[in-house]
């Protein structure tokens, strides 16, 4: 048998003018998730609790929860290969003078997977949530 290639994907960025509190809540609630990514997301944010993201593109479940400071993932793509377990998502919200910063493990991701999802989250993730939080400091102004 193939021998499973699992790498593991680090990355810290800083969303402006949103606590961890708002950045968290953006994550795992459903409709602030759909409306960040433009893409139909479900799920109930509970320990236990399934998920779906971009119509199902990603799955999981959620194993930890601690609002505002961290949640932790169980984590597939329709893209990852046959025969692979789901990988582990870590998302840590740290307050910082400009905003809030995500430090984000992804561990057990298929090797052949790495860049398409580090990309991923960097094209899907951060810079929407960045023009999220920026459109609405605006607003409010």
């Amino acid at each position: 048998m193939k021998k499973l290639e699992v790498t593991t994907i680090t990355q810290k960025v800083v969303i402006p003018k949103a606590s961890p509190k708002q950045v968290y809540e953006a994550y795992v609630d459903p409709k602030k998730h759909g409306e960040f990514t433009a893409s139909k997301a479900t799920g109930k944010p509970v320990v236990g609790g399934k998920f779906t993201a971009w119509d199902e593109y990603i799955s999981g479940k959620f194993l930890e929860l601690e609002e505002g400071k961290r949640v932790v993932q169980e984590w597939t793509s329709t893209d990852f290969p046959e025969g692979y377990p789901p990988s582990k998502l870590e998302l840590t919200f740290c307050e910082v003078p400009k905003g809030t910063e995500i430090t984000m493990v992804h561990s057990n991701v298929p090797k052949e997977q790495a860049d398409e999802t580090a990309e991923g989250w960097t094209e899907f993730y951060w810079d929407p949530l960045k023009e999220y939080f920026k459109k609405q400091s605006k607003a409010k102004n």
